[in-house]
């Protein structure tokens, strides 16, 4: 009898020191949820994305950036020396050749639309600024290659394997404390006839 309980507790006796490391790395697997701080409570979760093409001309005056955005370039225009913004600004922009209308839109801030997709390559960027008595010709290039389709999201088929893993482990473990727990209860014996 006592060779067969000692038989009956190797599994539990092998699987019980590697029950708790194994549960611990694939908790640590797992992402944790990201705590946000005041005022970052409600925000959507942003995709990761690549930064924008741009280009920036500067001079001794000013300091012009341009951020294409598919058909619309973002422009902001600042003083050089302190990098304030220019507000109320003439602007006249040539961007690989196409003469591109300029609005404003805030404070040092202004928009165009491309009229034409852009071809690939190194495009020449000239800008004339004038801002009150300060004029100004800033030259440069935008270093353009066409956005790529972003790869799709996983599946999540890792997470899936370790959901499953874990939810496995946690099946086996609770089998086995079971098993243990019936296995080391006192058994009733019936006794037949005879004294005690």
């Amino acid at each position: 009898m006592q060779h067969q309980n000692a038989l009956a507790a190797l599994p539990a006796a092998l699987l019980a020191p590697l029950l708790a490391p194994l549960l611990a790395l694939l908790l640590g697997q797992a992402p944790l949820p990201a705590q946000a701080h005041d005022g970052h409570d409600n925000a959507p979760a942003a995709a990761p994305a690549q930064a924008a093409p741009r280009f920036t001309l500067d001079s001794e005056l000013f300091e012009l950036v341009g951020v294409v955005n598919g058909h619309t370039l973002a422009l902001y225009l600042d003083r050089a020396d302190d990098n304030r913004p220019v507000p109320g600004a003439q602007l006249e922009l040539e961007l690989a050749g196409q003469r591109l209308a300029v609005t404003p839109v805030g404070d040092g801030e202004y928009r165009a639309e491309l009229a034409a997709p852009l071809t690939e390559g190194s495009l020449p960027v000239t800008a004339t600024v004038v801002a009150g008595d300060d004029s100004d010709l800033l030259a440069g290039a935008l270093d353009w290659h066409a956005p790529t389709a972003a790869p799709s999201p996983g599946t999540g088929g890792r997470m899936r394997w370790l959901a499953g893993a874990a939810g496995a482990l946690a099946a086996l473990g609770a089998a086995l404390w079971a098993w243990r727990g019936r296995r080391a209860a006192p058994q009733a014996t019936a006794r037949v006839g005879g004294a005690v």
